[in-house]
């Protein structure tokens, strides 16, 4: 089954049943629909006090004013609405030039046109130092919707911006609409859950496994469920079932960014190195319904990149060539025994719970 037909397919059938459980999940009005039915390149653009928003990158980032223009199909419509910076990694200036902002249109809700129309909150994915690292995480996003419908909807873009006190406007460059979260909770009938210090074993099995091979083919050890560390949860109302949703894959092997680098004491070599950080099942057969999934999806996977005409070739070739590892490792008995029994290795460091940036815990 293959879920990247997409977003929207899942979007529509959200809304058949909506009314079933509309007394338990409010409704959202989240104009998904349109924004992310659609894999075409999205051109927008911010008009405002850049310098002031850039320098503002502490805890207590405040709403600046700004003027949203998008453009499709040769029509462009603008809006006023409010922007902030976010995120912890990216947002420091040592780490990016450009950090990652949040798009608030909740003081327009009529506005926006057939894209925009009453979105609240959304997500700016933004070319921290190479947008070329942003193609590779959007395309991370798209392998996990080929794998599970219980994911994050993006929409990828070029962003401008335009300096409205110096009159200077740059060079276009790649970004991320993520849907916001609470809508991606009610596409899947759903609400968010904030617990943190969960077990990965109270999550619905077949979620979480689906959720952490994914980490496991795209390289990446920064998420943990304890601390809602690059994890979302969601239960849904007719089946109460705790869901882990991935998100922020900048510090994946995939994408294999110059800042990544995975926790100390994971002890590895580098992001490109494979750990499995589930939890310990010693018998095999509760990961083949899991690793049938992903064989298949695996022609969809390496399609991405075979007719991607955004990515540098090179890059293309070493990502295939980093596939085929994974899709070799589940296809044999003894290095997929190896790969994911890690953590029931207590001489391993399968033990480690990612907190945060560079914090860890043991997980007792």
């Amino acid at each position: 089954m293959r879920f990247s037909i997409l977003c929207f397919l899942a979007i529509f059938i959200g809304t058949i049943s909506a009314g079933q459980i509309k007394d338990s999940i409010p409704s959202l009005s989240c104009n998904e629909y349109t924004l992310f039915e659609s894999d075409e390149l999205l051109e927008i653009c911010l008009k405002g006090d850049i310098r002031k928003l850039f320098k503002d990158r502490g805890d207590n980032a405040v709403y600046h004013p700004f003027q949203f223009t998008f453009g499709i199909e040769g029509i462009s419509q603008s809006v006023d609405i409010r922007v902030k910076t976010r995120g912890n990694f990216r947002k420091l200036r040592e780490n990016c030039r450009i950090p990652p902002l949040l798009l608030n249109f909740d003081s327009l809700p009529n506005s926006g046109g057939k894209l925009f129309y009453q979105q609240n909150k959304l997500k700016l994915v933004t070319a921290c130092q190479n947008e070329k690292y942003v193609l590779r995480e959007y395309l991370a996003y798209k392998i996990y919707q080929l794998v599970s419908e219980k994911s994050f909807c993006v929409r990828l873009v070029t962003i401008c911006f335009e300096d409205s006190e110096k009159g200077k406007t740059t060079d276009p460059k790649y970004g991320i609409l993520l849907e916001d979260q609470n809508c991606m909770a009610e596409r899947n009938q759903s609400r968010l859950v904030k617990r943190l210090n969960l077990n990965p074993k109270k999550t619905d099995r077949e979620m979480f496994l689906k959720m952490a091979v994914f980490q496991f083919l795209i390289g990446n050890t920064d998420w943990s469920i304890q601390y809602l560390h690059n994890i979302k949860l969601i239960s849904g109302v007719q089946n109460a079932a705790l869901i882990p949703v991935p998100y922020d894959f900048d510090h994946s092997g995939i994408v294999d960014t110059p800042y990544a680098l995975p926790a100390e004491e994971l002890q590895m070599r580098s992001v490109r190195q494979r750990r499995y950080r589930g939890y310990c099942l010693r018998n095999m057969e509760d990961f083949e319904s899991t690793f049938a999934v992903f064989k298949d999806a695996k022609e969809d996977i390496y399609n991405l990149y075979k007719n991607s005409h955004l990515l540098e070739e090179d890059y293309i070739k070493s990502t295939l060539k980093y596939l085929d590892e994974f899709y070799d490792i589940i296809s044999d008995k003894k290095k997929s025994k190896r790969a994911f029994q890690y953590p029931c290795n207590k001489y391993g460091t399968g033990n480690v719970v990612i907190k945060g940036i560079n914090k860890i815990k043991p997980n007792k």
